[in-house]
């Protein structure tokens, strides 16, 4: 799961996260200083996201 820090719905995260007790490769990764909306269309904080991605499932879906 990805989330701003200063993001308004990072509580909700935080509690999806917590309940995904069968996942086997979990992971909360946060965007330091991003509000929910920012991690849409700010390059800095778009740009780590897809490297987040990138790697998360270029490991995962061999």
């Amino acid at each position: 799961m990805i989330a701003g820090s200063k993001a308004d719905t990072k509580y909700m995260t935080d509690e999806a996260f917590s309940k995904a007790i069968n996942a086997k490769n979990k992971e909360l990764f946060l965007i330091d200083g991003a509000t929910h909306i920012q991690t849409y269309w700010k390059r800095e904080y778009v740009n780590q996201i897809v490297e987040k991605l990138v790697d998360f499932f270029g490991g995962n879906l061999n």
